[in-house]
């Protein structure tokens, strides 16, 4: 019993650390300038940065939604990671090697920690 709280306590966590970096702060900052200048300097064009924002967004929510399907929850884990590995891969190749590079990479590590604990939890609801 002590055990199921603690997943669930590290597993919301993480999750609501990716749904705020992930959904709601893309969908608050996306439309200003700062961040218009961000995807331009990545040699990304500006439309990439709206479906990019959308997708984010759904994804976010797949995830801290119970009701969702966990396939659609898997395709969320899978495209984050994607979204982190390539940000971190852009970010190197245009900036080279600094803190921008490394921050993907720091959330990937907790999307990681939400998608373990996803699973410890839901071996757990099958046993019970």
């Amino acid at each position: 019993m002590k055990t199921t709280i603690t997943n669930k306590i590290i597993f919301w966590t993480a999750t609501i650390i990716i749904f705020l970096f992930e959904g709601v702060m893309p969908a608050f900052t996306s439309q200003t300038e700062l961040a218009k200048e961000g995807i331009r300097h990545l040699g990304y064009p500006e439309y990439f940065g709206n479906t990019l924002v959308v997708f984010k967004v759904l994804g976010a929510l797949a995830l801290v939604i119970p009701q969702v399907p966990n396939r659609i929850k898997e395709w969320a884990y899978a495209g984050f990671t994607f979204d982190f590995i390539f940000a971190s891969i852009s970010h190197y190749a245009v900036d080279g090697f600094d803190f921008q590079t490394i921050f993907p990479l720091i959330i990937l590590t907790i999307l990681m920690v939400s998608y373990i604990y996803f699973h410890k939890l839901k071996a757990t609801t099958l046993r019970a």
